[in-house]
């Protein structure tokens, strides 16, 4: 029987470039994909779940964790704080199994250092107007925070070719299969297997 240590799977984008959708799909197609629950410090969109969505905590909350060295990675985004639980990575990948994370590109730089053999998938719009759009039918930031979300979006898209992957999400349907099919690819790479030619016999 094959046997493998779980890989860890970063999925970056700009604001409204529609990464949490993908990531959500995927996790319904892609059977035994661990997701790890971030935290942040923002106020929950309409919808959202604390514990589902994210781990919704108090600045002084976060700042406890992130000072115990509990997270994998911490950024500062959009003037609210986002991590990850380094326990959940680490306990999921030692059972073999692949970790699904949501991350921007300041995160994503700490767990390719910390994870050298992560995997980075990279997703944009198919321009800059199209994510403007996207923005604003979303409906949850005012003028200056789209403003502002732009102005990012412009510094992180700089960042593609740190990724090994890149994704232009014109249909949703489309960018699903190309990341599922990065997700398949990846998980039968012989560098990530332990086989034996036992393995590989066929029974009488």
């Amino acid at each position: 029987m094959t046997s493998r240590r779980g890989t860890l799977f970063v999925v970056s984008a700009p604001s409204g470039a529609g990464k949490t959708t993908l990531c959500r799909e995927v996790r319904l197609r892609v059977s035994d994909l661990a997701y790890s629950v971030s935290f942040t410090t923002r106020a929950p969109r309409p919808g959202e779940v604390d514990g589902s969505d994210f781990h919704f905590v108090s600045v002084h909350e976060f700042r406890a964790h992130r000072d115990r060295g509990e997270f994998a990675e911490w950024a500062q985004v959009h003037g609210n704080y986002y991590a990850t639980s380094a326990v959940a990575i680490d306990t999921a990948l030692a059972r073999g199994r692949d970790v699904l994370l949501d991350i921007d590109t300041q995160g994503a730089t700490q767990l390719r250092a910390r994870y050298p053999e992560a995997v980075l998938v990279f997703i944009v719009a198919p321009s800059l107007a199209e994510l403007e759009q996207r923005l604003r039918e979303r409906g949850s930031d005012g003028e200056g925070e789209i403003d502002r979300r732009l102005r990012r979006a412009r510094e992180e898209i700089s960042l593609w070719k740190q990724y090994d992957y890149l994704i232009v999400n014109r249909d949703v349907k489309e960018a699903v299969d190309q990341l599922t099919a990065i997700i398949t690819a990846e998980r039968a790479r012989t560098v990530r297997l332990t086989l034996t030619l036992a393995d590989l016999e066929v029974p009488n």
